[in-house]
Parts: C-alpha cells; structure tokens; sequence
C-alpha cells in the first residue's frame, strides 16, 4: 500500500496547509517520463519518512486548478510546504538524495 496522499482541491488545504509536518507535492501526469522515473524515489521517500512527513501526489491532468494556482509550468514539479508555506521548489527529475533535501533541514 501507497504510504502517499492523492492531493486534490478538496483536501489541499486540510492535508498540506493544515499539516502539522512538512509536505512534499510530487505534480505530475501519467504520461511524463520524468515523472515516472522519479515515482519510485518519491514513494520510497514517503515509507522511509512516515510520520515525519506527509508526501502527496497532485495529477495535474485532474487537478489542473491547483496547477496553476502553484505556477507550475512543467513537470514534474516538486515543492516542499512547512507550516502552511511553501519552504522549497524544484522543476524537473532529480535523483532520490536531491529531493530528500529539500525537505531535510526541516525535520
């Protein structure tokens, strides 16, 4: 079982801006290389994690809203919120350490 959060503009403002715990957004689509390259790394974050932070996925094919609300103009796009703010940003695949950090200090 997925240890991950499907965000949509339903639950957005329970699960990210009401979280007691950083929040990691994977934005992303099924048909994006990218995306599904860094998938595995961003579900293995979310078990190693558990309880420290709360990872969610946001399908910018269904949530398109929250998309653009976020200024998101490629994916994927990964952002980091703390505290209901957004704390870090970062476009395009990284590797599983890279995206680790953006979220680490914070812990």
């Amino acid at each position: 079982m997925s240890k991950y959060i499907e965000i949509t503009g339903g639950n957005f403002e329970a699960e990210v801006l009401g979280s007691d715990v950083p929040v990691l957004l994977d934005f992303w689509a099924p048909w994006c290389g990218p995306c599904r390259m860094i998938g595995p790394f961003i579900e293995a974050l979310a078990e190693e994690y558990e309880g420290r932070i709360k990872v969610g996925k946001i399908n910018v094919d269904e949530e398109g809203d929250l998309a653009a609300s976020h200024n998101v103009a490629s994916i994927p796009t990964l952002i980091v919120y703390n505290g209901g703010e957004v704390a870090e940003v970062s476009a395009g695949a990284q590797p599983k350490h890279k995206i680790e950090g953006m979220f680490s200090g914070l812990l």
